[in-house]
């Protein structure tokens, strides 16, 4: 008997069932054409981007949150740095008001030893020959002490009185004496400046004749070079009369052409003092002139000749490639009528091997069904 209550294997059914969903999967994806072109998931790729752009934008809150206690920690701070410096100021204000007030230097224990007017306010050790303060240990009062004091002052006095009298007169008497002074000062300096326009107007004198002499002086100086200078210009003009003699004479202007005959030999001459060629120099010119005129013709009919030979040549080889040109023509149509032969015997072999596949090779017309076969399975 067969046993027909066999459990079915769950494990293998889900295997089957996995692989048939895969399969179907794949297949979507590989019959699909624009996934199998493009090559990748569109919509996961937009899922990614757009959690990639929530992500982002989670991060910019995030980012901006952050930024936004931060400044608020900064603004907190910055109340709390201020406020510190408010009660800082406020406490050094109160502290130095309590010592403005409460703690001035008199009130100090020690202000009597550090007071800096202590001698000032103190009592003298003595004030008077009756002080009580003054007894027989203070060293205050000692015998042979001067008790007349207020007499010694009105004798000073009275003596100052009669130093300041004569002090006067001695001012006066010095004063007397000034002014004498001053008067002979005065008549000493009215003599001495009569003396000074007097030995300035001598001295106008004699500066006045100094000039007179230096004018005559000037006068003979110039006298005399009035007469060198006409002397120096006859001379001059002597000399030039001399050297234009001498000019019209000379070598250069008579166009002597022995004087442009080089020391280094006759066949050489000098630049500067030359005049120009002699008729026999210019006669052996002409003759050469006329020698290069004869050569150059002759040159000229020797081109001529071998011009005209070589336009004699190019017809010649013209004619010679024209009739080349003829026979390679002539080749060609007979290669172009051979090769169309050929063409057409391959055309018509071609046409009878098509006919005899169509008629006997290729009967067997595929259906429908040979093309149903096609894209069923993935693999």
């Amino acid at each position: 008997m067969y046993k027909l209550d066999i459990p079915l294997d769950l494990k293998e059914t889900a295997a089957i069932e996995r692989r048939r969903r895969a399969e179907k999967e794949r297949q979507g994806r590989i019959f699909n054409a624009k996934y199998r072109q493009i090559g990748i998931d569109k919509e996961a790729l937009n899922q990614q981007i757009e959690d990639r752009n929530w992500l982002e934008e989670l991060e910019q809150k995030r980012a901006n949150a952050l930024a936004q206690d931060a400044i608020r920690n900064d603004k907190i701070a910055q109340l709390l740095e201020r406020r510190q410096e408010y009660d800082e100021r406020e406490n050094n204000r109160a502290i130095n008001e309590f010592r403005a007030l409460h703690q001035q230097p008199p009130a100090q224990r020690e202000w009597d030893l550090n007071d800096p007017d202590y001698l000032k306010k103190d009592m003298p050790a003595r004030v008077s020959d009756d002080d009580p303060r003054c007894g027989l240990s203070s060293l205050q009062k000692f015998q042979g002490e001067d008790l007349n004091s207020r007499a010694r002052k009105k004798y000073q006095q009275e003596q100052l009185r009669e130093w300041s009298r004569m002090q006067q007169e001695d001012q006066q008497r010095a004063q007397q004496q000034q002014q004498a002074a001053d008067h002979l000062f005065y008549a000493k300096q009215n003599e001495l400046d009569q003396r000074s326009i007097e030995l300035q107007q001598a001295e106008e004198d004699c500066r006045k004749a100094i000039n007179e002499s230096i004018k005559n002086y000037n006068d003979a100086l110039y006298r005399e070079t009035q007469e060198r200078r006409a002397l120096k210009k006859r001379q001059e003009e002597y000399d030039n009369f001399s050297e234009m003699a001498n000019m019209i004479t000379s070598d250069l202007l008579t166009e002597n052409p022995d004087q442009a005959i080089s020391q280094f030999g006759p066949h050489r001459i000098v630049p500067d003092r030359w005049k120009g060629m002699n008729e026999d120099q210019i006669r052996r010119i002409r003759e050469e002139q006329q020698h290069q005129i004869e050569e150059k013709k002759r040159r000229n009919e020797e081109e001529q000749q071998h011009e005209d030979e070589l336009n004699r040549r190019r017809i010649a080889e013209a004619k010679v490639g024209m009739i080349v040109e003829k026979n390679l023509e002539r080749e060609r149509r007979t290669f172009e009528h051979d090769l169309y032969n050929d063409n057409q015997r391959l055309a018509n072999e071609q046409r009878n091997l098509k006919a005899y596949l169509d008629r006997v090779i290729y009967t067997n017309q595929p259906t429908a069904a040979y093309f149903m076969q096609f894209n069923t399975s993935s693999r």
